[in-house]
């Protein structure tokens, strides 16, 4: 992976460039699922949260919950879950607009006042598509996008997992980035695109 490469992967459309890792532990809480996939969505986050050397909590103090999982049916659910509209604003249009994408799954951050991700919602519909994906594919699809603020085209056209015999794997190139974003000496957040350079130096990337 060179320079450029791991700088794509935190430029938003907009050319910005935008880096947010998780300034707190993880406290996950999943809703709309049987006991057997929590425990693989759990199986997940611990996982992943063991690459990134990154701690997993039962309770935030400030949230509670800050890692928050939602299986759904319908976008409309959304609007049933009391209490959803004060963590997430606009949550009417937010409805509306992924009814009209016809899309199966998105995720909201939330952010401290030094940038670095305090939460994060994990929206799924369980449309016919998403049904037909294992659970452990889409568990650890889910948290690797979750750990770090991605650029919105980040994966748009290539999986951050690979298909390794019949087990589906973290690739190798975004489990070491993950690992290295979350070096005590990188910043939790920057808009700085000299962060791609520190990345890759790393790395020891082609700069």
């Amino acid at each position: 992976m060179t320079e450029s490469e791991i700088r794509s992967l935190f430029t938003r459309e907009n050319g910005d460039y935008s880096f947010a890792r998780w300034g707190r532990p993880l406290a996950p809480v999943v809703f709309g699922v049987e006991d057997q996939t929590l425990r693989t969505v759990k199986g997940a986050i611990e996982a992943v949260c063991q690459l990134a050397n990154h701690d997993i909590t039962e309770t935030d103090p400030e949230l509670g919950a800050n890692f928050i999982w939602f299986f759904l049916k319908d976008w409309r659910e959304l609007s049933e879950v009391q209490g959803l509209a004060r963590l997430i604003s606009d949550l009417p249009p937010l409805v509306s607009r992924l009814q009209a994408m016809d899309a199966n799954q998105y995720r909201v951050f939330r952010f401290d006042a030094m940038g670095a991700v305090q939460a994060c919602f994990v929206f799924l519909r369980m449309d016919k598509h998403l049904s037909k994906v294992p659970a452990e594919t889409l568990a650890l699809s889910q948290v690797v996008q979750s750990i770090l603020l991605w650029s919105d085209l980040a994966f748009r056209t290539k999986s951050p997992l690979a298909l390794v015999g019949e087990t589906t794997l973290l690739r190798p190139d975004i489990a070491d980035l993950i690992r290295i974003a979350y070096d005590p000496l990188m910043p939790d957040a920057t808009t700085d695109a000299c962060h791609a350079l520190r990345l890759a130096a790393r790395l020891g990337c082609v700069i």
